[in-house]
């Protein structure tokens, strides 16, 4: 378990001979703001990064912070997404595939979080389903083609979901999504259960690209900014306890920029862990996929 400090050096010793494609989901705010930030500061800016989210002026304020080389090659814009709609997650991964035929990075950390009854968006999926699973599943899915050809030209390529790895529950197969029994709390957890099993099945199917689910640990973000009473009553806690995005955004950059092929859990250090709380048995990956194609259907391109 390395120290911050010896993070922060690894970090800056970073260095490739060629300019990376960089692709932060949920990168206005919070842990993915942080990360976008050091990747571009430990870059020299010398990186083609793409920041998605809802704020336009957050996303400006990034921009213009961020370090600007006299060399060419590369490009720091913002690309508006409301992620929990697939027709929209669709719309923006055709035009990043477009754009961007090789990405080295990709690092979706968009939060939510809500202990409320269930909120089915226009297309039928429960909200915090779409934004902590099946949006990010999208996502991975529809710009494996750029992550591919990354790895083929023997360049970094690796895919992060910042959730839990940890904390996952034993799930029902005949009732995926929760659209028999509900609660919040529930869908939080299972959500991470769906990510772990979703990232091995990546793994398998495509093993010399880096899939990670990483656990940021307690920081203080905005998910905790809710009016929620339940939110309300840890925001004192957050305050006094939590670390910043910024430390945080160090050691998920840590564990990013040092990536090894196939599927790794990591905790809030970076560093590779055992076995998540529920171990997912081969039929359960796949009935999962399956369902997961079926649940975004019409806005799914392949298998």
């Amino acid at each position: 378990m390395p120290s911050l400090a010896a993070v922060k050096a690894l970090n800056s010793s970073f260095s490739i001979s060629y300019v990376p494609v960089a692709v932060f989901i949920g990168g206005t705010s919070g842990v993915g703001r942080s990360m976008a930030e050091a990747f571009a500061r430990y870059t020299r800016g010398n990186a083609q990064i793409v920041i998605a989210g809802r704020n336009q002026q957050a996303a400006d304020e990034i921009l213009a912070s961020l370090p600007k080389p006299s060399s060419t090659g590369w490009r720091h814009e913002f690309v508006p997404c409301e992620a929990s709609l697939m027709k929209n997650i669709a719309n923006f991964t055709t035009d990043i595939r477009q754009r961007f035929p090789k990405i080295n990075y990709l690092v979706i950390s968009s939060g939510y979080a809500s202990l409320l009854g269930r909120k089915d968006t226009e297309e039928g999926i429960d909200v915090q389903l779409a934004l902590r699973y099946y949006g990010r599943w999208k996502f991975v899915h529809e710009l494996l083609p750029s992550l591919r050809a990354a790895q083929q030209a023997g360049e970094a390529s690796s895919a992060m979901l910042v959730l839990d790895p940890a904390r996952g529950i034993p799930i029902d197969v005949h009732d995926f999504g929760l659209k028999r029994k509900y609660s919040g709390m529930t869908a939080m957890r299972v959500s991470c259960t769906y990510t772990d099993m979703a990232l091995q099945e990546f793994a398998l199917r495509d093993p010399a690209i880096s899939f990670t689910h990483i656990h940021p640990g307690f920081v203080n973000t905005p998910l905790y900014d809710s009016s929620h009473w339940a939110m309300r009553l840890v925001r004192p806690l957050v305050r006094m306890t939590a670390i910043s995005p910024a430390v945080c955004a160090e050691h998920m950059l840590f564990a990013l920029m040092n990536g090894e092929p196939g599927f790794s859990r990591r905790d809030d250090k970076g560093d590779v862990m055992g076995k998540s709380a529920y171990v997912a048995t081969e039929d359960e990956r796949k009935k999962l996929w399956e369902h997961t194609i079926q649940e975004v259907n019409g806005y799914t391109e392949g298998k």
